[in-house]
């Protein structure tokens, strides 16, 4: 098989050749790889296989050639040494930590990340001997108040989900560097597309690939992305314990990645024309949207991101009973909790994502009864204005 090399080349075109590997029946389109493992010429091309001596494919848990492709073209996406590809979003951040952390160790996470994702700290993660603390995501202050000795890692979203708040990735960086600890970066609402925080210091990127990678709601997966040495540690723990993309979801996140930057700008697009709309509304009692001027990061959103990204929230006047009324008067829009798409979604993320938070992690990450999330899509602005008032 012969692969391509793209790094030099320009975003759009990585996103369609970058990684692209090509047998030797010569397909143009990339090849599925549907099969479990793979046969060897001889017992001793099979053992150094086994033994890591030899590069060639072993078993599809954790080596397969459609994996790889969309592991190598993300990889030159984000500029990061490489990616290891994993079953969901969720699989990416539990092979991350347990990798990268042993018992006792402090990790500092911003208290505005995924309502699961706190779970999986919390329930999870603590009862293995971890220390969690969380602050502030735009605090500086209470991150550098949080650092303990034994500090390992700094976890973000940036934006976050919902109330899109954005962090100083360079200053985080820096503070996590200073302290012999590693910053990660959940890149998922604005994808390599339209934020690189690895050019900013960032030494992890998370993906849930569920999301804007795949760009359709189809398959459900994720990715860690860092330097050799930590990815080494990530893609061990995956052979062991299994977080593994499927190869044919691996396959359908590669035709996504293509159209990744064409997709992005045009969420983006309708995003920002929707958050000005709804701003003038008098209905809406405040837009959260990081393209805006009024957003208290903008500076910062211009310093780091492209665009303010295709995330909308917004609290309407009143209680559940507006929002949920107005949710449910949306014909257009779909009500589901995922985003990404190329049809525009609606939650109410108190009762959604962010539901099995209590009230006071609810309250300290701003995810209010009036709270609605929209992740725009790619129909006519026009007709998602329409479907909403």
């Amino acid at each position: 098989m012969s692969k391509k090399k793209s790094t030099s080349s320009k975003f759009e075109t990585n996103s369609v050749r970058a990684g692209s590997i090509r047998s030797s029946e010569g397909e143009h389109s990339e090849s599925l790889f549907l099969t479990s493992s793979f046969v060897f010429k001889d017992a001793e091309e099979a053992a150094e296989r086994f033994l890591n001596q030899d590069s060639g494919n072993v078993y599809s848990r954790f080596t397969n050639p459609s994996v790889k492709m969309f592991e190598d073209r993300l990889a030159i996406l984000e500029e990061a040494e490489e990616c290891v590809a994993t079953s969901t979003g969720m699989s990416a951040i539990l092979s991350c930590i347990m990798s990268l952390c042993r018992v006792g160790d402090h990790i500092i996470v911003s208290r505005s990340v995924f309502g699961t994702t706190i779970k999986l700290f919390d329930n999870i993660l603590s009862e293995w001997g971890l220390e969690v603390t969380y602050v502030s995501l735009t605090s500086e202050v209470q991150w550098k108040n949080a650092l303990k000795s034994n500090t390992k890692l700094f976890f973000v979203e940036t934006p976050s989900n919902p109330i899109m708040e954005v962090c100083d990735i360079e200053f985080l960086a820096d503070l996590a560097h200073e302290n012999n600890s590693q910053l990660i970066v959940d890149n998922c609402f604005c994808t390599p597309a339209h934020q690189l925080p690895i050019k900013f210091g960032a030494d992890i990127i998370i993906h849930s690939a569920t999301k804007y990678l795949d760009g359709q709601g189809r398959c459900l997966g994720g990715a860690v992305l860092g330097n050799t040495s930590s990815m080494k540690k990530v893609r061990s723990f995956l052979r062991s314990a299994g977080t593994s993309m499927s190869p044919f979801n691996a396959w359908v996140f590669l035709k996504g990645l293509e159209t990744l930057k064409i997709r992005m700008d045009a969420h983006s697009r309708n995003a920002h024309d929707l958050a000005v709309w709804l701003q003038q509304n008098k209905k809406i009692e405040e837009v959260f949207y990081p393209g805006l001027t009024s957003h208290p990061q903008h500076d910062l959103v211009k310093k780091q991101q492209i665009t303010g990204g295709g995330i909308v929230s917004f609290k309407i006047k009143g209680g559940r009973e507006e929002a949920w009324k107005l949710i449910n008067s949306t014909k257009l829009l779909s009500i589901t909790a995922n985003l990404g798409d190329t049809r525009s979604t609606i939650t109410h993320p108190a009762t959604t994502t962010h539901s099995r938070l209590n009230q006071e992690q609810r309250d300290l990450a701003g995810i209010t009864e009036n709270l609605i999330r929209i992740a725009v899509g790619l129909e006519n602005i026009d007709d998602i204005k329409a479907d909403i008032f």
